[in-house]
């Protein structure tokens, strides 16, 4: 990996899952969480050895919220999202200098977005998650919300927690 100054980790897999399938809530926890950890593990340990990199994490907008039909995918990207802050929060104590950016998507235009096309809310294009994406690494931001307009619903999301 010589030379490898950014390692973007999208480990992903999803279930409407209203009857809670074992196999399905077990394939999700297996690839979201666990294949999570294993790549993030590599990423950590390569950039602080050589005290740079940046580590960018594909997460969800699903992290903000429970979703009683995909409980195991929306508890997995709370994982993923709760688990890049504990890195960079590890990586300050270290004073080391490796960048870690969490990246919540929002509905983009894959297979991913399970449902109906024409009833999805604010659906993003591939085209359109990927260019937001990678300006925001280039910006080198800690936490991004694709697309932009989904920070209002992490607003309203975090305010109405406090409430519950």
């Amino acid at each position: 990996m010589e030379g490898v100054d950014l390692i973007i980790i999208s480990s992903g897999v999803g279930h409407l899952n209203p009857y809670l399938n074992l196999d399905f809530e077990k394939e999700t926890i297996d690839v979201n969480v666990s294949g999570f950890v294993v790549m993030s593990n590599v990423a950590y340990k390569y950039f602080l050895s050589k005290n740079s990199g940046h580590i960018v994490g594909i997460s969800s907008i699903g992290a903000l919220m429970a979703n009683p039909t995909a409980p195991a995918y929306n508890a997995s990207k709370t994982f993923v999202s709760d688990y890049l802050i504990s890195i960079r929060q590890k990586l300050k104590m270290q004073k080391v200098t490796v960048l870690v950016t969490d990246i919540k998507c929002g509905f983009v235009d894959t297979n991913m977005a399970k449902g109906d096309k024409d009833k999805k809310f604010w659906v993003t294009s591939s085209e359109k998650a990927a260019l937001q994406i990678y300006d925001s690494v280039k910006k080198k931001k800690k936490s991004v919300y694709v697309s932009k307009r989904w920070r209002i619903i992490a607003w309203v999301l975090k305010i109405h927690s406090l409430f519950n």
